[in-house]
């Protein structure tokens, strides 16, 4: 039975990447997406309602990064998580599919691993897009540390998911399977618990960044938050769009952390505009 959240994978430095791929090769510079950080995620988890909308204009990548869906999930010695080893991850990908600069579309964790790119590679690195983005220096929230300290256990899944979602209808058994089934992969549950460790604030810190940095960042940025975001506040975006120079913020209404699932058409169009716009 063919699954489509296992496409492709590339060697990148020590571990291997699933990824998928959208769109033509000619679709001007190329969109990599980079999922949250949420137990049971994958590429296709985060994406699949976003990437055939923006892959018909734009040619699109969105990877497991490593310790996550269908890449690699090493522990203990073999590996030190963390947003060093997740940006060189993306540079490998990079590098391994010849891809001289990207357009950035970061949910959550992946807004600032986005940043990460803007701030350490800034000639590969062309627009960023993020929705629900981590990266400003703060406490950590209610909503991430329960994210983070998963049980394992399906009710605490579903807790989870309502967590995320403003709408319920999102908040659905099927939903809810899908991602407690992934969360039962092979090797990911001890991932996940030597990535994110008590007390939890350390990994906040860790992918979290000053203000005098951001206030560094040329890029053109697009901020994109959902207004009842209870994992990730919106007063993230709003402090990001103070500091980066050249940004715009987008808020969703009646729309929790899932805006890519919630809000799902309306921000494929969001990407697509800015992307050209800006090409």
């Amino acid at each position: 039975m063919t699954r489509p959240e296992i496409q492709n994978s590339v060697k990148t430095g020590n571990f291997n990447t699933n990824y998928l791929e959208v769109g033509q090769e000619n679709g001007g510079v190329p969109v990599i997406f980079i999922h949250g950080s949420g137990p049971g995620v994958s590429a296709y988890a985060n994406w699949r309602l976003v990437l055939p909308e923006v892959g018909k204009q734009n040619h699109v990548y969105a990877l497991d990064m490593i310790g996550f869906g269908y890449s690699d999930k090493p522990t203990g010695d073999q590996v030190n998580y963390g947003i060093e080893l997740w940006t060189q991850q993306i540079v490998d990908f990079m590098d391994a599919l010849d891809i001289e600069k990207a357009n950035f579309v970061g949910n959550s964790f992946g807004g600032s691993l986005a940043f990460s790119m803007a701030l350490n590679h800034p000639e590969r690195t062309n627009l960023l897009i993020t929705m629900g983005a981590m990266g400003v220096e703060m406490d950590i929230p209610y909503g991430l540390n329960e994210v983070w300290g998963y049980q394992g256990t399906r009710d605490h899944m579903a807790e989870l998911v309502d967590l995320f979602t403003y709408n319920k209808k999102f908040a659905s058994e099927e939903l809810i399977t899908t991602r407690y089934e992934a969360s039962r992969e092979e090797g990911f549950h001890e991932a996940f618990s030597s990535m994110f460790p008590y007390p939890r604030q350390k990994s906040v810190n860790n992918l979290s960044f000053p203000d005098e940095k951001f206030k560094t960042i040329t890029n053109r940025t697009l901020l994109v938050h959902g207004r009842d975001d209870k994992i990730v506040p919106k007063e993230t975006s709003l402090r990001l769009s103070n500091l980066i120079e050249k940004s715009d913020l987008h808020l969703f209404g009646q729309c929790g952390h899932w805006v890519q699932i919630e809000k799902s058409g309306p921000f494929a169009e969001l990407v697509n505009d800015f992307i050209a716009q800006n090409s």
